[in-house]
């Protein structure tokens, strides 16, 4: 047990058991309903029967995958320690002012359904048979995005990435890999027998020439696949999906590397007869041009003396003060309520798609360089927005250095948050009564 301070202050718990009111509720004849406390954490309490439900879902998955399961004091151990770090991150998370939005949650309920293939009403009946409803559903699937949103923000920020990490990494054989580009291929084969003769090889040689030309004119790939190829994905319009070019056949990778997306190869001979590639599709490698923004905004907060209607009404008076001549960045500095820009005016600087949030992108795509957007709401308060200037930027050495420092954070993120976990459990109250 760990040697902080019972912080559990109000509850009161005798011989383990803890009297709950708010968190079961009272029963019909107005009796106090009795759990077993199993742990407590922090402020917080791990209770029998919550350890039972958890144990029974566990096992009837593990049933479904092995024929002999842990002694049941293991699987009780094993489930407890589960339930008290969720008990601490949840609570760091509360301290930290993660919050899940309904429609987040709702989003999650919905690739439920679509994975399963199944309705809500069919969701919900089946909850029903384990005992469980769609309310209990929600609050499961809330505390594992708080937890989700937890472990990545605290995760990621522990891990370190320096450039001297991102040039090692690009300069190794396993960099190079990792960041070279990745081509969506379309593949079709004009097969030839081994045994085949100079007359059919020829025959298959102009077959491969007549698809090719049909192809430039302007027939559709996938079709042509369909019709003639003797490629094993000839059913799937010849798509043989996403390569990199290590991982092609020299042959292949060597046509390619020659092809910019859209195009098709020349037929090419190999053992197996005449193939025809395409670049359906490519991701990195070339030249990466971004069309970058300069903006700079103003943003009025609702508040109990403030609500969106009066919001959007100031920023609408400031749009036709600034359409009349006023200067936009001294209004900025005077009602903007973005403490991150407002003493710049409301200057936001250059920022590339997606570094803002949906309605800001939104606004900024369509307003005119120079115009002034109508007042819009995000998760933030109202805003009005003008755009300065647009630009057109090489972005492929910052996206592979990107790219590089993503695998390079993915690949320590499990050892950092081991040790995170150990450390956070380490430093919580946790008092076992099991």
């Amino acid at each position: 047990m760990s040697k902080r301070q019972n912080p559990l202050g109000w509850k009161v718990v005798l011989g383990g058991l803890l009297l709950i009111g708010s968190q079961l509720g009272m029963a019909q004849n107005g009796a106090v309903s009795l759990d077993r406390v199993v742990a407590i954490v922090d402020k917080d309490v791990v209770l029998e029967s919550e350890l039972n439900a958890r144990k029974v879902s566990i096992m009837e998955r593990l049933r479904g995958q092995y024929q002999q399961l842990p002694p049941e004091d293991v699987l009780n151990k094993q489930i407890l320690e589960q339930l008290i770090i969720e008990r601490i991150e949840l609570g760091m998370a509360e301290r930290y002012e993660i919050t899940i939005e309904e429609s987040e949650i709702d989003q999650a309920i919905g690739r439920v359904l679509q994975k399963n293939q199944i309705t809500l009403a069919q969701l919900e009946a089946d909850l029903q048979r384990q005992g469980l409803n769609l309310d209990g559903l929600r609050k499961q699937m809330r505390n594992e995005l708080t937890i989700n949103n937890l472990q990545q923000g605290v995760v990621n920020s522990r891990i370190k990435i320096t450039e001297q990490d991102i040039n090692n990494f690009l300069a190794s054989s396993d960099g190079k890999y990792a960041t070279s580009p990745d081509y969506h291929i379309g593949h079709i084969l004009i097969a030839v027998s081994s045994s085949a003769d100079a007359e059919a090889i020829a025959e298959a040689e102009k077959q491969a020439n007549d698809i090719y030309q049909k192809l430039l004119n302007g027939s559709d790939f996938a079709q042509m696949a369909i019709s003639f190829s003797n490629d094993q994905a000839a059913l799937q319009g010849g798509d043989i999906g996403w390569r990199k070019l290590a991982q092609l056949p020299e042959l292949f990778g060597n046509q390619m590397l020659g092809l910019a997306e859209g195009q098709v190869s020349k037929p090419f001979r190999s053992g197996a007869g005449f193939h025809i590639l395409k670049n359906i599709e490519q991701r990195g490698g070339g030249e990466q041009l971004v069309e970058q923004t300069h903006a700079r905004h103003i943003l009025v907060k609702t508040s109990e003396i403030m609500d969106d209607s009066q919001a959007r009404q100031k920023l609408l008076d400031l749009k036709a003060r600034i359409e009349k001549g006023e200067d936009f960045a001294v209004l900025a500095r005077e009602n903007s309520e973005d403490t991150g820009s407002m003493l710049s005016g409301g200057d936001l600087g250059w920022s590339m798609p997606g570094m803002f949030v949906a309605e800001f992108e939104e606004a900024m795509k369509n307003t005119p360089i120079n115009g002034i957007s109508r007042p819009f709401k995000s998760q933030f308060g109202w805003h009005i927005l003008q755009v300065l200037e647009r630009r057109k930027e090489d972005m492929s050495d910052k996206m592979k250095r990107n790219q590089a420092a993503n695998v390079l954070r993915a690949r320590r993120f499990d050892e950092e948050f081991q040790l995170w976990l150990t450390q956070i459990r380490e430093e919580a109250y946790v008092e076992i009564k099991l």
